[in-house]
């Protein structure tokens, strides 16, 4: 059996997935022979090559039973696409897909080809035109777009039309289509060329739009409406964040001194986007205006150093920081990180939260209403009102995609003159959106820790024998695993069944109503290696680091937001293994789903988390960021037409 005349397809199970194509190659005969003979092999291996007589129908259905996705275009080990007579699959068994042809019911011809290969040579030309208009970027057809002229319609695709000219043989179109002209009759279609292309944006929004008519004043009606609506609107917003530009505040200078001594407790060596971000808090704290910063960064790759240095030079002038975290279990994480930091440092630190005993809540109130608390870190519990902050220099938002303007705001009431630092991987669209629009101030973090892996990242239809196996091999090397399922109503059944299939593993149950004090003990018991599977809600998003996990099983993905999906990936791969993580689907995707899966796949490299937001924002629409007036403009002309509309109100009334 020659390994480059034949091509092995594996199935999807993670006894395979572990290995790489050069394991494949150097056990390509044993494979071959174990094949004939055991079962495993039999059922999970398939041998192809060229004058092989098999239906197409056949391939496909045993590429169903290995668990192969279906795409219109293979990008990533584990897909396959069918157009015809081809049949192109990427096996994790190979370093590059392979395209099959047929004739008939036999193989004529099989080959390897590079991803980047794959677009044809007008695909190719049009991704060139179009590289210089990011409002069309993904475009597809069948989605909504807007013409600034004509409204919204639908995208039908391209044609290239010849034409009588010395410097072109033809023209090309975009192929728009828009509602008809009356009843009964064929819809009314546009065609744009390219070099109008500029003309055109994607539709984003947050449902289906209203596709308009040509030739009426509906477009029109709507566009000056929405100007209107945009212009006054524009007025206020420069007006709220002109408050904070003219406002003037204490200029917060660093102590060179305490600050190095802070900075060589680190046990790290910062990387170059963390200095960088505490050089821009620092700027900013010194200017004598409002911070208002976003500190973007994946899970683990040092957010929270960032804060404890903007914490401590706060805390140098005599003023009190507040950190808002949205879980107890992250709370109580932070309280023993900044502790550990900062109490050699005379500072006092506390926490309110469920978790504190009546003594120690009425202790803490007096210390924060006195004075005598330097940094408070809390839940939602911070917000009650019997708890009064004397002095206030700074707010610290952690996980900011957790909470609600609403929720931040009445913290921020409760001084005028607070400085505001929030902290995410993946900030909810609104909040991205105001960054990315120079409201709100951005620092990335994307350079990883030194030896973090990357997770490798798999998308599965649900079957049970694989997780029952994909268990196994992560506790036969002494790891544990997170399992999410995210419905508190029968997931202590869902942990039975687990039970029954895995008699000798230890395996409990963790969700939001348990009590707080039951939640930290069985966190505890996890962190203590008592618990080989947690079978969790995904309470376990935020604020876990727990290096021997590095297996993450979710029982149905498609419940998940993009940024929730990427926070739980976030959880494993903390030490030197490599970790695993397996997001399971039912057989029916909706688009969304199917784009937020998508994109979490392509993301599977680290320090994505900029790029899941900003994926998350073309998905989500821009979300609910200027209230639900500008929300119902955003519908109407799609949120890139709404921008620009916005940027021409600000412009127009500096």
């Amino acid at each position: 059996m020659e390994w480059d005349k034949n091509y092995l397809i594996v199935a999807l199970s993670p006894y395979f997935l572990e290995r790489g194509p050069v394991w494949f190659k150097e056990n390509f005969d044993n494979i071959y022979n174990a094949a004939k003979t055991q079962n495993f092999w039999h059922n999970n291996v398939l041998f192809l090559e060229e004058g092989l007589q098999i239906k197409q129908s056949s391939l496909l259905l045993k590429l169903n039973d290995f668990n192969y996705q279906k795409v219109d275009y293979v990008k990533f080990p584990g897909e396959f696409s069918h157009r015809g007579f081809i049949i192109d699959i990427f096996s994790p068994s190979q370093e590059k897909p392979i395209r099959i042809e047929f004739s008939g019911n036999y193989i004529i011809k099989i080959s390897f080809f590079s991803v980047q290969e794959q677009e044809s040579i007008f695909e190719k030309q049009k991704n060139k035109l179009l590289k210089n208009l990011p409002e069309l970027a993904g475009l597809e057809i069948g989605d909504f777009v807007v013409h600034v002229d004509h409204g919204i319609g639908i995208f039908r695709g391209y044609q290239e039309v010849p034409v009588e000219s010395k410097n072109l043989e033809c023209q090309k179109y975009f192929i728009i289509e828009y509602a008809p002209p009356a009843p009964h009759k064929e819809p009314d279609k546009l065609f744009v060329p390219y070099d109008k292309a500029n003309k055109l944006s994607k539709y984003y929004g947050f449902e289906n739009p209203t596709i308009h008519r040509l030739s009426t004043q509906t477009w029109f009606n709507t566009k000056k409406k929405v100007k209107e609506d945009v212009l006054a609107f524009a007025q206020n917003l420069l007006n709220l964040y002109s408050k904070k530009e003219i406002s003037k505040t204490e200029p917060l200078w660093g102590d060179a001194e305490l600050e190095g001594i802070l900075n060589s407790t680190f046990d790290f060596e910062l990387t170059p986007d963390q200095v960088k971000a505490i050089q821009d808090i620092y700027k900013d704290l010194e200017s004598g205006k409002l911070m208002d910063r976003l500190i973007l960064g994946d899970v683990g790759f040092g957010k929270t150093e960032v804060a404890i240095r903007a914490a401590f030079r706060v805390v140098l002038h005599k003023k009190q920081v507040v950190l808002l975290a949205p879980t107890t279990i992250l709370v109580k994480q932070h309280e023993e990180v900044f502790k550990n930091r900062l109490e050699r440092f005379g500072l006092s630190i506390v926490s309110m939260s469920r978790l504190n005993s009546k003594e120690q809540d009425k202790k803490n109130l007096s210390m924060i209403k006195s004075d005598k608390a330097d940094i408070i870190i809390g839940t939602h519990r911070l917000l009650s009102s019997d708890i009064k902050f004397s002095n206030i220099g700074m707010l610290i938002i952690d996980e900011e995609q957790r909470f609600g303007v609403k929720q931040k705001e009445k913290i921020r009431a409760l001084n005028d003159k607070v400085h505001v630092l929030s902290l995410s991987a993946t900030p909810i669209p609104r909040t991205l959106n105001i960054a990315l629009s120079g409201f709100k101030k951005m620092s990335v973090i994307e350079t990883p820790p030194i030896n973090r892996l990357p997770v490798q990242t798999y998308i599965l239809p649900y079957k049970k024998p694989i997780v029952i196996e994909t268990i196994q091999k992560e506790i036969e090397r002494r790891g544990q695993v997170f399992y999410i399922h995210n419905r508190i109503v029968n997931i202590e059944q869902s942990v039975l069944d687990l039970k029954r299939e895995l008699p000798k593993i230890k395996i409990d149950f963790l969700h939001g109503r348990m009590s707080e004090k039951n939640i930290v003990k069985v966190m505890e018991k996890f962190k203590n290696q008592e618990i080989d599977v947690l079978v969790s809600t995904t309470i376990i998003e935020n604020g876990l680091d727990l290096s021997n996990v590095n297996t993450l099983i979710v029982e149905d993905a498609t419940r998940l937001g993009l940024g929730e999906a990427y926070q739980l990936r976030g959880r494993i791969g903390r030490g030197e293994l490599d970790s695993f993580a397996y997001f399971f689907y039912p057989k029916r995707l909706t688009n969304k789903a199917q784009m937020r899966l998508q994109a979490l796949k392509e993301a599977n490299y680290l320090g994505a988390g900029y790029q899941i937001a900003l994926r998350d924002l073309e998905i989500r629409g821009a979300g609910n960021i200027l209230g639900r007036a500008q929300s119902g403009n955003i519908n109407k002309v799609g949120y890139n037409l709404y921008c620009q509309m916005l940027n021409q109100a600000m412009h127009n009334n500096l």
